[in-house]
């Protein structure tokens, strides 16, 4: 059976997180770390949950992109985060998730910032409880309204849509 195309996204924004992790935990080079999860890994199950066939090309270009833009999103993410939790307090795997994250949210206009915050919203719970999901959340939120504010909507008490 084929995965959906959306679920084949969100399969690889969740590989995109775990290759970050492992390029930070063991100091490996992105490149060779990317090219392992597509010679390997996808296609496993994760947590019990088999989440299906993942889009190769797209956790590619996140995978690449958040290793590569590391530093500028380091900056924008630490931006958001409140001074007496600066981006090194914060574990590796949320680290990841934030700045998968905020690569698509700085490189990929083709994907709707409402999609990315809910994606990574949703990729947090299922490593995190209560706190990391309100803080991935009020980060991504920050960094959308800061890069991509004309896409953004609010919703009015009429229920139209305006923007910000």
């Amino acid at each position: 059976m084929n995965a959906l195309p959306g679920r084949k996204r969100t399969s690889a924004r969740l590989a995109a997180v775990q290759a970050l992790y492992q390029i930070e935990l063991t100091q490996a080079e992105p490149r060779q770390v990317i090219e392992e999860f597509l010679a390997h890994r996808f296609g496993e199950s994760s947590k019990g949950e088999d989440f299906g066939e993942a889009d190769k090309e797209f956790f590619g270009a996140v995978a690449a992109g958040a290793a590569a833009h590391g530093a500028e999103l380091d900056r924008a993410i630490a931006a958001a985060l409140t001074p007496d939790w600066p981006l090194v307090r914060l574990e590796s795997v949320l680290r990841a998730i934030l700045r998968c994250g905020a690569f698509e949210l700085a490189h990929r206009p083709d994907v709707a910032p409402e999609i990315v915050i809910n994606e990574y919203l949703d990729i947090t719970h299922a490593f995190f409880g209560a706190k990391e999901p309100a803080l991935v959340n009020g980060v991504l939120d920050n960094l959308a309204r800061r890069l991509r504010a004309g896409e953004l909507g609010e919703k009015r008490r009429d229920g139209e849509t305006a923007s910000r």
